[in-house]
C-alpha cells in the first residue's frame, strides 16, 4: 500500500466581513471552508465536486498555503505546512504545484511560453546553465504535446488548449510530487478537454504524481480520480473511492449531483430518476443550523436543524455525514 503524503485535519478557512453597517458594524465570519479532513496516498488523485461557491478552489489553495488557514493543518510528508515559516514553506514548495482554471490569465503576456516554463527553474535551479534550461524546457514541451519550436512565442500566439499545456508544463518542470489541478478543462472547448485530463492522466502514470482535481464536471472527475470527496458550503458531505460513490451514493446531495450527469443514451436518461435540487446556496455568512445542507434536502427532518451530523461509514473507506443516509439509496 502507497504511503500517506497529505494529511489535512479540520482545515478552516474563514474571512471576516464587516456587517450591519459602516458607523455601527461587526464582523462576521464568512465560512469559505469549515473543518474539511482528508488523507491522500502517493500517486492517488482525489476529485473535489460540488457546486460554485462550496469551497473547491479555497481548499486547493488553503492545501498549498496559498491562502491563511484559520484553523486546522496541513501535514506534507509528515510535516506541517501550517506551521512553518516563509523560508521553510518555500522548500517545500518545490513539491507542490498547481495548475489554474483560466489558461491564458495565468499566464504572463510578457513572457515567452520558454521563459514561462522555465520559471520555476530559475527559482529552484539557479545553478542550473541556460543551455540546460532550455533543454529541459524543450524536453517538457514535448512532454505535454508542444513542438519545442514554439518556445519562443507568446501567450496570445497559442489557442486555449496550448495554453494549458504550457501551464501544465510549468507545474511539472521540477518534477513535482502533489500538483492541484483547479477546474482546468472548465475553459477549454469540449474536444480539447479528453486531451488534456488525458495528457494530465499520462504525466501522473509517468512521475507518481499525487493529485487533487477539483472539477463542476462529475464525468470527468470519475475518468480521473481514484476517491471523490463532496463539498456543500464549505462542508464534507460525502468522500468514497470513485466506484462506490458513483454505483452506492448515500448522500442527498451527492444524488442530486449525480442524477443531473448526461448520460449518452436517451431510453436510460429517460428512465433514470431526477433529484432535482430546490432553491440556492445559502449565504456562508449565514449558514443553516445542523446540517448545512438542510433546506434544500427533500429529506430533512426537525433532527437535521438542531444537530450536525456525525461522521458514518457505509462502508470501507466510504464516509458520509447525514443523519438519514441509511434511507437514500437511490441510484443513479
Amino acid at each position: 500500500m502507497s504511503e500517506t503524503v497529505l494529511e489535512v485535519k479540520d482545515l478552516k478557512v474563514h474571512y471576516p466581513v464587516r456587517t450591519g453597517g459602516l458607523i455601527v458594524g461587526r464582523y462576521t465570519p464568512l465560512k469559505a471552508l469549515d473543518g474539511v479532513s482528508f488523507e491522500l496516498k502517493a500517486g492517488e488523485t482525489l476529485g473535489v465536486v460540488g457546486e460554485s461557491g462550496c469551497g473547491k478552489s479555497t481548499l486547493g489553495r488553503a492545501v498549498l498555503q496559498l491562502l491563511t488557514a484559520t484553523g486546522g493543518a496541513v501535514a506534507w510528508l509528515g510535516r506541517t505546512l501550517t506551521a512553518l515559516d516563509a523560508k521553510e514553506l518555500k522548500a517545500e514548495r518545490e513539491h507542490m504545484q498547481i495548475v489554474f482554471q483560466d489558461p491564458l490569465a495565468s499566464l504572463d503576456p510578457r513572457m515567452t511560453a520558454g521563459d514561462i516554463i522555465a520559471e520555476p527553474l530559475r527559482n529552484y535551479r539557479p545553478a542550473m546553465s541556460k543551455a540546460e534550461m532550455k533543454s529541459k524546457v524543450k524536453d517538457m514541451m514535448v512532454r505535454v504535446g508542444l513542438h519545442p519550436a514554439m518556445i519562443n512565442r507568446y501567450p496570445h500566439e497559442f489557442s486555449g488548449g496550448q495554453c494549458q499545456r504550457i501551464g501544465i508544463a510549468r507545474a511539472m518542470i521540477l518534477d513535482p510530487k502533489l500538483v492541484v489541478c483547479d477546474e482546468p478543462v472548465s475553459a477549454l472547448d469540449v474536444s480539447i478537454r479528453a486531451q488534456v485530463v488525458n495528457l494530465l492522466m499520462e504525466l501522473q502514470r509517468a512521475m507518481n504524481l499525487t493529485m487533487i482535481f477539483i472539477s463542476h464536471d462529475l464525468s470527468i472527475v470519475r475518468h480521473i480520480s481514484h476517491r471523490v470527496m463532496v463539498l456543500y458550503l464549505g462542508k464534507t458531505m460525502e468522500i468514497a473511492p470513485r466506484d462506490a460513490l458513483y454505483a452506492d451514493p448515500r448522500h442527498p446531495y451527492t444524488q442530486a449531483l449525480l442524477s443531473a450527469v448526461p448520460v449518452p443514451d436517451p431510453s436510460v436518461a429517460r428512465a433514470r430518476p431526477r433529484i432535482p435540487l430546490a432553491g440556492e446556496l445559502p449565504s456562508p455568512l449565514n449558514p443553516p443550523s445542523g446540517c448545512v445542507f438542510r433546506t434544500r434536502c427533500p429529506r430533512a427532518t426537525a433532527v437535521c436543524a438542531a444537530l450536525v451530523p456525525p461522521q458514518e461509514q457505509p462502508g470501507a473507506g466510504h464516509d458520509v455525514w447525514c443523519h438519514h443516509w441509511r434511507e437514500t439509496k437511490v441510484a443513479p
